[in-house]
């Protein structure tokens, strides 16, 4: 049977301090925390920046999957690349997702809410020096009319060395969220085993995504997106994840360091199948209202 978070786990986890969760002998990640997200999201990019000059110097290709979102550790990234002339001409990056309309249609490729490719290619690809920068044939998005494609090039280069990867209020990666249906249900392996393909978006992102940039306004956020699945962000060697958002965060961050793999929380599937998980947050978000003396609690 899969494993179901108790209730009594879940308050017994978040009322531990920050002290108590640093070094407590069975978290499932190595935790970093530090005061700040700018902080975090420098290290982040620096971390980027070492990978990328230690498989240079091995002559290996370097394999990632990236989000379009959280983008602030790219900052610190990009300047090293185009100052320290970083080459990443022998790095393949794999997109997590991209939204798609109520039909099921990708957005036009524009520096846009709605397309996270655009997004990239703002924020990202256009911010690096040409003579560097990530070949077009080295950058892989899922595409609606060949859901297959990106799966079959992650096992076709041996799966990925680091997975770097924001993590929703319940736990989601990329899009893949919680699966919620009356009529199927889905065991952790095959979650595990999940391909790219096309996801209605959870009602509660809806709400937590239109109330962090469009002041609760539900109807611009997109239905639909495509999203890669486990199956090849399991390859990864390492995961990375950054959680840095505050209070919408603060629960998940508990769940992902202590809870087994539980399909409630998609991100406690990394600690399982990838060797070295680390998970990066700041103390407002590592800090729970829990721990401390609450009316009720």
């Amino acid at each position: 049977m899969d494993y179901k978070i108790s209730r009594e786990d879940l308050y017994k986890w978040c009322s531990m301090t920050i002290h108590e969760i640093k070094d407590h002998p069975d978290l499932k990640a190595n935790l970093v925390i530090k005061d700040s997200r700018t902080e975090i999201m420098e290290m982040v990019g620096n971390m980027m920046a070492d990978e990328m000059i230690r498989n240079n110097g091995d002559g290996r290709p370097t394999k990632w999957i990236l989000p379009a979102g959280p983008m602030d550790e790219y900052d610190t990234f990009i300047t090293r690349v185009n100052s320290e002339r970083i080459s990443l001409k022998n790095l393949y990056i794999f997109h997590m997702d991209d939204f798609l309309d109520w039909e099921g249609r990708p957005y036009p490729v524009t520096d846009s809410y709605e397309s996270l490719e655009g997004t990239m290619l703002a924020g990202f690809y256009n911010r690096i020096d040409s003579d560097l920068n990530v070949p077009d044939n080295q950058r892989f998005w899922p595409r609606i009319n060949d859901l297959d494609a990106l799966d079959h090039k992650v096992e076709e280069l041996g799966g990925i060395d680091t997975i770097w990867a924001g993590v929703g209020c319940k736990g989601l990666v990329a899009f893949c969220e919680a699966p919620r249906s009356y009529c199927n249900r889905i065991s952790i392996d095959e979650y595990a085993n999940s391909k790219t393909r096309i996801v209605d978006l959870n009602e509660d992102t809806i709400v937590a995504l239109s109330e962090r940039t469009f002041g609760g306004c539900y109807d611009r956020i997109p239905p639909r997106a495509i999203t890669i699945g486990f199956k090849s962000m399991l390859t990864a060697k390492r995961a990375v994840c950054m959680v840095t958002t505050g209070s919408w965060k603060q629960t998940v961050v508990r769940v992902a360091l202590f809870s087994e793999p539980t399909l409630e929380y998609p991100v406690t599937l990394f600690p399982a199948y990838i060797p070295e998980m680390i998970l990066m947050c700041d103390k407002n978000t590592a800090n729970h209202p829990m721990s401390h003396n609450v009316k009720g609690w």
